[in-house]
C-alpha cells in the first residue's frame, strides 16, 4: 500500500523543516512525499534545497490559499490513501505510519488518533467509532490525523477553493452525508498538532461560522431545520430527567 504525505507551507521554515524530518525518518518504504511551498520568502525555499533530493514532489510557486495549494498535492498524489500533514506538525515517531498501515486502512476516510497542542492545553483527541452529523455539526475530523482514500477525490471532487477556512471540513462532511463514504477509526497516536493555524485562531471564528453555515444551507437545509429542533428536544429531555432526578433525591431523605 502506497502512501502520498502532503505538507503545504508558507513562511513557517521552521515549522517545515520539522515536519520533513518526521516524515523522511519512518520506517515505512512506500511513502510518496509531496510539499506544495506557496513561494515563502523566508528561509523555507533554502530548507527544501537542503531536503529535496529526499521529498518525491517539491513545488514553490504563488497560490491563492491554503486549499489550492492542498489541491496541488492532492492532484500530484498517487498513493493509495493521502494524508495532509502540513508545515508544524509533525508525526510522532518513525513508525506510525507503518503502524497504521497494519492497523487496517479499509475504509474512504481512516482516522487515527492526534496529540493536539495548544496554547493553554494539550491533550490526545481520539476520533470517534462512528460518525455521525453532530461530529460535524459541532467539529470535524482533523487532516494531520485522517488518510483519505484518493479515489474519494474522484467522487467527492477536491477542495473548494472559494472557502477559505472550512474546505477540509467540507470535504469529509460531503464525502459522510452526500456520498456515504466509510468510516474507521484506528487506534494508533499519529501525528500532533500546533494550534496555531487559521482555522485555530478565535479572531477568525465569525468567518469559519459564516463558511459553514454557507454549506450546511446549501446542502443539508431541509435536514438543518429537523436537527436543530430536535437538538431543543434533547436539551428540554436532559432538563426534565435532571429535575425528576433532583425531585427523586428530595422525596427519598
Amino acid at each position: 500500500m502506497k502512501i502520498s504525505i502532503i505538507t503545504i507551507n508558507y513562511n513557517n521554515a521552521d515549522g517545515l523543516q520539522q515536519t520533513i524530518k518526521s516524515v523522511l525518518k519512518q520506517t515505512y518504504a512506500n511513502i510518496q512525499y509531496l510539499v506544495i511551498d506557496g513561494d515563502s520568502t523566508d528561509d523555507s525555499k533554502s530548507i527544501l534545497a537542503r531536503y529535496g533530493h529526499e521529498i518525491n514532489f517539491v513545488v514553490s510557486e504563488p497560490d491563492k490559499g491554503i486549499y489550492e495549494a492542498m489541491n496541488k498535492g492532492a492532484r500530484a498524489a498517487v498513493g493509495d490513501y493521502l494524508l495532509f500533514l502540513n508545515s508544524g506538525d509533525v508525526l510522532v515517531n518513525e513508525s506510525v505510519i507503518a503502524e497504521s498501515v497494519a492497523a487496517g486502512l479499509n475504509a474512504d476516510l481512516v482516522s487515527a488518533n492526534m496529540h493536539f497542542i495548544g496554547q493553554d492545553r494539550s491533550y490526545v483527541w481520539t476520533p470517534p467509532e462512528s460518525i455521525s452529523f453532530d461530529l460535524f455539526y459541532q467539529s470535524s475530523l482533523p487532516h494531520p490525523s485522517t488518510f483519505i482514500k484518493r479515489t474519494l477525490f474522484s467522487t467527492v471532487g477536491y477542495y473548494d477553493e472559494g472557502l477559505r477556512i472550512v474546505s477540509d471540513w467540507k470535504f469529509t462532511f460531503l464525502a459522510a452525508f452526500k456520498y456515504n463514504c466509510s468510516y474507521r477509526h484506528v487506534d494508533v497516536l499519529l501525528s500532533a498538532y500546533k494550534a496555531d493555524g487559521i482555522s485555530s485562531d478565535p479572531k477568525n471564528l465569525p468567518e469559519i461560522t459564516l463558511e459553514r453555515n454557507e454549506v450546511l444551507s446549501t446542502y443539508f437545509s431541509n435536514f438543518l431545520m429537523e436537527y436543530k429542533q430536535s437538538g431543543v428536544a434533547r436539551k428540554q429531555s436532559k432538563l426534565l430527567n435532571r429535575i425528576l432526578k433532583i425531585k427523586k433525591f428530595f422525596r427519598l431523605r
